[in-house]
């Protein structure tokens, strides 16, 4: 199978929740990789989903990138055909924290700070997903399920619920310390 287009990270910290129960979809989205390549570059990278009332618009969607060039290639390429396509480049500074029992992420965009953090990590497995609704690609690589994660808006805890399955098809919050998105 020919691959048209495809990014590769290391240092991945993923949390996908929602602010309250009951939700159709999570209206938190934090994925980052400490070190993200794709056909244009690398970059830290990610994207940041931050929709802190479900019946408003999101306060903050887009692809987050120390490159702007990295950070525009996302969604045209491999998010294509799904809502984040057209979600706008946010420059940003990425820090990703490994330790081995905890790992955390920070993005800074502006003068805003987004953080989370994934405790309690489970042995580390392989995954390899089908595409799907949201994740129209092939996703392959390593990921520790963390039982307990935290997330703060400019130094405000908020409350968040995890799914029992996160936007991808696995777990709602990962460690992921390599892994591969193709189409």
């Amino acid at each position: 199978m020919a691959v048209a287009n495809w990014m590769s990270w290391e240092g991945g910290v993923d949390l996908g929740a929602a602010t309250r129960p009951g939700l159709a979809q999570p209206n938190l989205l934090l994925h980052v990789g400490r070190m993200v390549h794709t056909p244009v570059g690398s970059a830290p990278s990610g994207m940041l989903l931050w929709q802190p009332d479900p019946a408003a618009p999101p306060a903050l969607v887009g692809f987050v990138s120390t490159s702007e060039r990295v950070g525009r290639w996302f969604g045209p390429n491999v998010f294509a055909g799904t809502p984040f396509e057209r979600a706008p480049y946010l420059k940003a500074a990425i820090d990703v924290t490994i330790e081995e029992r905890y790992v955390a992420a920070k993005v800074r965009i502006g003068e805003h700070v987004f953080s989370s953090r994934l405790d309690g990590l489970k042995a580390l497995e392989r995954v390899d997903r089908a595409p799907g609704p949201m994740t129209p690609f092939w996703q392959q690589g390593l990921e520790a399920v963390a039982t307990r994660a935290t997330f703060t808006v400019d130094g405000q805890q908020q409350a968040i619920v995890l799914p029992p399955v996160g936007i991808s098809g696995g777990a709602p919050a990962v460690f992921s310390p390599a892994g591969l998105y193709s189409r």
